[in-house]
């Protein structure tokens, strides 16, 4: 079965369709990581305001134990 590309990919390939250095093609790699990286992290700011989610919620949560027993 064919995956077919969406259209972010196919922009970038239209982009990108001539011969890029290694080295451009890592500056590209990393910007893009960087820039989706940004949005997660954007998108759980949001969440966290959304839930009222404090410091002292992260806190706790670093020390707390949630795996279910089975």
């Amino acid at each position: 079965m064919e995956a077919a590309l969406n259209n972010t990919q196919l922009e970038i390939l239209n982009l990108f369709s001539a011969n890029q250095s290694e080295e451009d093609l890592k500056e590209i790699k990393s910007r893009l990581v960087a820039e989706v990286s940004d949005k997660v992290v954007r998108e759980a700011d949001k969440a966290a305001d959304v839930k009222n989610y404090t410091q002292e919620t992260f806190e706790k949560w670093k020390l707390g134990h949630f795996r279910k027993s089975a």
